[in-house]
């Protein structure tokens, strides 16, 4: 099955984990650096992004690896973002240790001819002006995903809802978009979403699994049952990622929910990014189905 490109922009990040079970340690990170491990494996992905002249070598090396063209990897003079999370026992609870953003704070990136012309774009959990200043710069693409988070809703709520007037699927967790559009119930919520621009929505629910809600329809995708959880840091970006590979291949967007679930199961499964470095796509199509025999779809 022939896969279109897809335009991916996003954090990469030096990421400081401390986890329950006593590991603890430095590891690759960033949205964009978990979402092109998982599309990566599925589609042709053009990272857009920006590093530090500290990043090592191997960051480099993987995105070199999973990317058909790393070329919107900006490298500046200065330190690499820099993130550090401490999660409680019961894996809902994560403490912010210290947020460093480097040059991270003054990308803004101009996109390369190439770049432009993709097929799809995945605008990851960055702020809202600056997925509509990539929004300009895209000619003509066939469908435009967008991920975002409780920070830009709090502070640039009217930013973000230019955003989502311009896209055509919205990924965003239950309790976000409760608060974005002020309604407790998520599902009616993402109805209410629907009336400001997207065509659907797509609202992830951690260990209940996830769930689309477009004009006719409500969709219910369940979870891989993962034996032992050791980390969960990038699992909606891993989510992101798998979705947009299965999306860019011509799957439904129901389809490309089981094809995202699957992938993010693989990455909670390691620490930091190491899990998905051993991902395989004979891997996310056998949980993929173990996803769709749970979730009941046809």
């Amino acid at each position: 099955m022939t896969s279109e490109s897809i335009l991916a922009i996003g954090s990469i990040a030096l990421d400081y984990l401390e986890l329950p079970s006593g590991q603890k340690g430095e590891t690759l990170g960033g949205s964009l650096t978990y979402f092109t491990l998982a599309a990566g494996s599925l589609a042709p992905v053009h990272p857009v992004g920006i590093v530090g002249s500290d990043f090592p070598e191997e960051g480099m090396k993987l995105f070199a690896e999973y990317s058909a063209n790393h070329d919107g990897i900006q490298v500046a003079e200065g330190k690499t973002f820099r993130w550090g999370g401490k999660y409680q026992s019961d894996w809902n609870t994560r403490e912010t240790l210290y947020t460093e953003l480097g040059v991270f704070e003054n990308f803004n990136p101009e996109l390369s001819k190439i770049n432009k012309t993709c097929s799809y774009v995945y605008l990851g959990n960055i702020q809202p002006s600056l997925q509509t200043r990539i929004l300009q710069q895209i000619i003509s693409p066939k469908l435009v995903v967008c991920d975002t988070m409780n920070l830009w809703i709090d502070n640039f709520k009217d930013d973000l809802m230019k955003v989502l007037s311009e896209i055509d699927i919205l990924l965003i967790n239950d309790s976000e978009v409760s608060l974005l559009m002020g309604v407790s119930d998520p599902f009616e919520a993402g109805r209410k979403i629907l009336e400001v621009g997207p065509a659907a929505v797509v609202v992830k629910m951690g260990s209940h699994g996830s769930a689309l809600i477009d004009k006719g329809n409500l969709v219910n995708v369940g979870v891989y049952p993962v034996k032992r959880v050791i980390d969960p840091t990038g699992a909606g970006d891993s989510f992101a990622g798998g979705f947009l590979g299965a999306l860019s291949m011509g799957l439904s967007i129901a389809e490309s929910m089981l094809w995202g679930t699957a992938t993010a199961s693989f990455c909670i499964e390691g620490f930091g990014t190491e899990a998905m470095r051993e991902l395989t796509l004979t891997d996310i199509k056998e949980r993929k189905n173990t996803v769709r025999n749970l979730s009941k779809l046809p």
